[in-house]
Order: structure tokens, then sequence, then C-alpha cells
């Protein structure tokens, strides 16, 4: 059974830094891509960054290009999420999603998900 586990949320100031982590199980990050998404109530779920080892690609949205760095640690089968430069605009529930896919950031090609967890950025 495949399963995402995130964590490494909380609050922090803008300007600041955190780092999220999506410990899987039930594959090998050797074969499934690992995707980061974002959703604040209200709003559509957005994608912001995918590892592909498989691929050995990366890909970030535009909107947090050179501020947030994706990379993974095979293996632990763990990938993280290095966010720095943090903005109030990047407070929301971020998620890591995985399949068998093309490393892209739409969320309707991704069938497994985390539970979510919090980022709250302080002006």
């Amino acid at each position: 059974e495949v399963q995402l586990v995130e964590s490494g949320g909380g609050l922090v100031q803008a300007g600041g830094s955190l780092r999220l982590s999506c410990a899987a199980s039930g594959l090998t990050l050797d074969d499934y891509v690992i995707g980061w998404f974002r959703q604040v109530p209200g709003k559509e779920r957005e994608g912001i960054s995918c590892i592909s080892s498989s691929e050995n690609s990366t890909y970030y949205a535009d909107s947090v290009k050179g501020r947030f760095t994706i990379s993974s640690d095979n293996a632990k089968n763990t990938v993280y999420l290095q966010m720095n430069s943090l903005k109030p605009e990047d407070t929301a529930v971020y998620y890591c999603a995985t399949d068998l896919i093309l490393c892209g950031l739409d969320p309707y090609d991704y069938d497994y998900w985390g539970q979510g967890t919090q980022v709250t950025v302080s002006s």
C-alpha cells in the first residue's frame, strides 16, 4: 500500500525558511514521481514542484522558482522541499503526492496523497 506522510510545517516569519519532508512507503522513489502541492481554502490545489529519479529531473512553478528546492534521499524513501525567502502568500496546506507518471504539476495526474502539513508565514 502506497502511503505518504508530510512533516515539517509550522509558523515562520516572512523571509524565513522551512524544510518539508515527505516520507514514502509502499513504493520506491526510483520509479515514482513525487510532487509537492499547496492549497488555500477556497482555491484550487496548486502544483509547485516535482522530482523524478528515473528522469533525473525536477520542475518548479514560477511562483516558487529560485526560492524552493526539491530533493530526494532514495535510501530513506524521503523527498524534501526546502523553502527559503518565504512570503505570506506561501501560507497554505502543503501536500506531497505520487504516481507512476512523468514529472508534472497537474494534481489530477496523481492518485496517492499525503494528509498535508500547514505552513503559515507571518508578515
